[in-house]
């Protein structure tokens, strides 16, 4: 099993869910993050001031795989989140060692 995070621009959100839905992905956690990379943040006017805003807000999707689900994963989040500019985000692969459903106690690949 693999655990996938994403990061990626909020307004893409609804489409990666669609897009993991489509491939039989049913669970995923998302967590509103702020960070950059290359993008560097950007500058703003706020009554008549002008300050950088660091911090850029992003989305994290976490989801947990079947080590054959991991390709199909990675392709339907590239193709729904990908907008061909800067700041797109970043995805990243772990493995996981266990997996324990807390209302059945199913374990592993029954707990996915």
């Amino acid at each position: 099993m693999k655990k996938i995070e994403a990061i990626i621009k909020p307004f893409k959100l609804d489409e990666v869910r669609e897009a993991l839905s489509e491939i039989g992905i049913s669970g995923l956690t998302v967590t509103e993050v702020k960070g950059f990379g290359r993008q560097k943040g950007h500058t703003e006017l706020y009554r008549g001031a002008e300050y950088v805003v660091d911090f850029l807000p992003k989305i994290k999707i976490e989801i947990v795989v079947n080590s054959n689900n991991v390709e199909p994963a990675i392709d339907a989040i590239i193709k729904a989140a990908r907008t061909g500019k800067i700041g797109d985000g970043k995805i990243f692969v772990m493995p996981v060692e266990q997996v324990v459903r807390i209302r059945t106690g199913e374990t592993d690949e029954a707990a996915v």
